[in-house]
């Protein structure tokens, strides 16, 4: 329940940004493509539709993502997202074979850039 949560979650805020954030708007441009993250069996899944600098969410899956991210399940997909080092919970994740990259790696890279502008910005004091 929480990594569908957190699927859910992240395509929320990636859609606000889209809308808002001009910083994570030129990281769209150009991109016309739909992504997944799912587990390896399918039971919980999310794709990310990139049209026109904007995205939108969906549940499910598609039949040709441009790239999906496959975790072997709900939990370690929660744990490698939630990490304090995410690129090394992903790098140890693919090592270890438990997680799967399908598609374009190197759009999947782009796709962990895109999750800086989702933090907080802090506030000035």
């Amino acid at each position: 329940m929480k990594f569908r949560f957190l699927l859910w979650m992240l395509g929320y805020l990636m859609a606000k940004a889209s809308r808002n954030n001009p910083d994570f708007q030129s990281q769209l441009a150009g991109k016309e493509l739909t992504f997944q993250l799912q587990t390896f069996d399918g039971t919980i899944a999310r794709h990310f539709i990139v049209s026109g600098q904007r995205l939108v969410s969906k549940p499910g899956v598609v039949a040709e993502p441009a790239f999906a991210i496959s975790f072997k399940d709900a939990a370690f997909g929660f744990a490698t997202m939630q990490a304090k080092n995410k690129q090394l919970a992903f790098m140890q994740g693919i090592q270890d074979k438990n997680i799967l990259i399908k598609g374009n790696p190197g759009l999947a890279i782009w796709f962990q850039g895109l999750t800086k502008f989702l933090k907080p910005k802090k506030k000035k004091v």
